[in-house]
């Protein structure tokens, strides 16, 4: 079922504290984020950073007055695929009492429909190995897993 009366906007600076509930909100992000209060400054100034820069866009998904779901956009520039411009996602989230609505959805049409207005030729995510139910989503979507993906955290 699609919810209706969702729209999507660029995230203001008062959207920050609903974007990082919703990124605490499974068993890795409960590990990585801080959800205080007051939210530590570090996601203000990450927020300020993002912001800022033009080949990043941070959306967010309304209802009712209320943020709902969020996702980043980053369009990277590379020498690979003759100079392919590439959309690459970042932290989809949907509030886990809004799920199954069709937010989700929205937001990643949205952001593979600005991909290419924005000159990329493919869009590409990342998603943890153990979220299977989101694996399952983006196939849905016609996402197809072709990469190995590796970290080193400092």
């Amino acid at each position: 079922m699609t919810d209706t009366s969702v729209s999507i906007r660029p995230a203001r600076r008062e959207d920050v504290a609903a974007i990082v509930a919703m990124l605490a909100d499974d068993h890795l992000g409960r590990a990585r984020e801080r959800l205080e209060t007051p939210l530590p400054a570090a996601y203000y100034a990450a927020f300020e950073r993002v912001d800022r820069d033009p080949n990043l866009t941070l959306v967010v998904a309304e209802s009712e007055g209320r943020v709902v779901g969020c996702l980043q956009l980053a369009v990277l520039a590379g020498i690979s695929s003759q100079g392919g411009v590439r959309g690459l996602l970042e932290d989809v989230r949907v509030a886990t009492d809004c799920r199954s609505r069709g937010i989700g959805e929205q937001l990643v049409q949205w952001a593979i429909a600005e991909a290419k207005a924005r000159g990329c030729n493919l869009v590409e995510l990342l998603t943890h190995s153990s979220r299977v139910d989101a694996q399952r989503f983006y196939k849905r979507l016609g996402f197809a897993a072709s990469h190995v993906g590796m970290t080193v955290r400092f």
